[in-house]
């Protein structure tokens, strides 16, 4: 079956060039465009689309805003944030706002293209370029609040899970995780969809930002939050 795409972006030249990049893709279907935020709720019941590619920076709604008013609804598609800048607040709280990831608008076609399909596929994508500024700089030391609400959320997590949740927090693949930690693949991914079921996430970034805020040293040994490739 074909990914249903809307892309989202004030620029209809932008719009333009992504509609013939991606729409050359055999498998990646543009259902619907998009120049604001505030026209993705209607294009979202109209079309049904399986993944939004959202620009942040518009003149009405930007792009933050219909990501997390988008995030709330219950069958919600995934978000693949695009920009042109790195690693700042606003990508932060995409991603915190249940955003898949990331790619910069310099990012190659081929990039894009390969980024749309694993967001679709439930794998979430950071530019990796931009993972480790966005995990040490932009998120910053978390404050005491902060630190002790993610720790007490992962020590509510059976041992097991906490583990995974950690090599999440390191960027390691579920095969990673499972050579790891001497697991199966699928069992590192039913250990994964238990954990964001019971703390309420929407994918593995917000995994990995629960456990730098946890805390930070957490994170850092070999991070690389999902390489697009």
């Amino acid at each position: 079956m074909s990914i249903r795409l809307i892309i989202v972006d004030d620029d209809p030249l932008v719009r333009a060039g992504l509609t013939f990049m991606l729409g050359g893709a055999g498998d990646i279907e543009i259902v619907g465009e998009a120049a604001d935020g505030a026209e993705v709720p209607e294009l979202i019941e109209r079309t049904a689309p399986d993944v939004v590619l959202m620009d942040i920076r518009m003149p009405g709604v930007d792009g933050l805003t219909a990501t997390e008013t988008l995030r709330r609804r219950q069958d919600a598609p995934e978000v693949l944030v695009l920009t042109t800048f790195h690693a700042e607040e606003q990508v932060l709280r995409a991603l915190r706002a249940g955003a898949a990831g990331f790619v910069l608008k310099d990012t190659p076609p081929a990039e894009i293209v390969s980024a749309v399909r694993r967001v679709a596929a439930g794998d979430p994508v950071l530019s990796p370029a931009v993972t480790r500024q966005l995990m040490t700089h932009v998120a910053g030391a978390p404050t005491g609040a902060r630190r002790d609400t993610a720790a007490d959320r992962l020590d509510s997590l059976a041992e097991r899970e906490r583990e995974v949740a950690l090599a999440v927090g390191r960027g390691q693949s579920n095969a990673e995780i499972a050579a790891g930690l001497y697991m199966s693949v699928p069992t590192v991914k039913a250990h994964v969809s238990r954990i964001l079921a019971k703390l309420g996430l929407n994918n593995r970034v917000q995994i990995a930002l629960l456990v730098h805020d946890a805390d930070p040293a957490m994170g850092e040994d070999g991070a690389r939050g999902g390489d697009v490739r």
